[in-house]
C-alpha cells in the first residue's frame, strides 16, 4: 500500500524504532556489522518501494520498553511529520490469527505509537517542552493497523506484488531464502478471487 501512496503523490515518513542488534541466526555476524546492514536494508527497501525519509531511534533491538522517553520520541515525531494517517502494529494481541507470535517489540511500538496519537500529540500541555522547539500539538486522521486479529480494510495489492516482495527481500539479513520466502509470502497474500491483498485494522479518528 505504500508504493500505491508514495506513486499518488503522498509524502512518506518511516520510523524505525530498533537497532536490530539482535535479528539474526548467523552467530559470525559482529553487532555493530549487523545494525550497519539493518539500516541498509531498510533505506533500500523503501527507495525500491518508492518511500521517503527513514528516521532511526535506535533503542536496543528485543528490549523495547514503553515508558516515557519513547512515547516522547514518537510524539516528537508526529509534530515534526504532522501525518495524516499513521501505520503501526496492532499491539492488542499476543498471538496473530494463530499463526505468528506478536513480537514484545512490535507490542511496546503500537502501544506507544496509539497513545503519542492520542491523546498526547494532540493536547499542548503533553511534552510542553516542544513548543519551544516550534512543535505544534497535531491530530492524526487516521490509523492502519497490521498485524491484526481484526482487519477490516482490504487494499488490493496486485499491481504491485513484485513491489513489495522486492522491497521485503532487501531485507537481506532476514529473509535469507529468497526463493522459499517469496513463495510462502505470495500465498499468505492471496485471497479466494486470486488478488493479492493487505489487511488493515483501519480507525478513522474522530477527535
Amino acid at each position: 500500500y505504500v508504493a500505491q501512496l508514495a506513486r499518488d503523490g503522498w509524502a512518506t515518513t518511516f520510523l524505525v524504532c530498533t537497532n536490530g542488534a539482535k535479528g539474526t541466526e548467523d552467530r559470525d555476524m559482529p553487532r555493530e556489522r549487523l545494525i550497519s546492514l539493518r539500516r541498509d536494508e531498510q533505506r533500500e527497501a523503501c527507495r525500491r518501494m518508492g518511500a521517503g525519509e527513514v528516521l532511526f531511534l535506535d533503542n536496543e533491538d528485543g528490549e523495547l520498553a514503553y515508558d516515557r522517553s519513547f512515547l516522547e520520541s514518537i510524539v516528537r515525531v508526529i509534530r515534526t511529520v504532522r501525518p495524516h494517517t499513521v501505520f503501526t502494529h496492532d499491539p492488542t494481541d499476543i498471538i496473530i490469527r494463530d499463526s505468528f507470535i506478536n513480537h514484545p517489540d512490535h507490542r511496546a511500538t503500537g502501544t506507544a505509537a496509539l497513545d503519542a496519537v492520542y491523546p498526547t500529540a494532540r493536547d499542548h500541555l503533553n511534552f510542553p517542552e516542544h513548543l519551544d522547539e516550534g512543535l505544534e500539538p497535531h491530530k492524526v486522521r487516521r490509523l492502519l493497523l497490521w498485524g491484526s486479529n481484526h482487519p477490516n480494510f482490504d487494499v488490493d495489492i496486485t499491481d504491485d506484488v513484485d513491489i513489495k516482495i522486492d522491497a521485503l527481500t532487501a531485507h537481506v539479513t532476514q529473509f535469507g531464502n529468497r526463493e522459499d520466502f517469496v513463495t510462502f509470502s505470495r500465498e499468505r497474500w492471496k485471497d479466494e478471487n486470486g488478488r493479492y491483498i493487505e489487511q488493515f485494522r483501519k480507525i478513522d479518528l474522530q477527535f
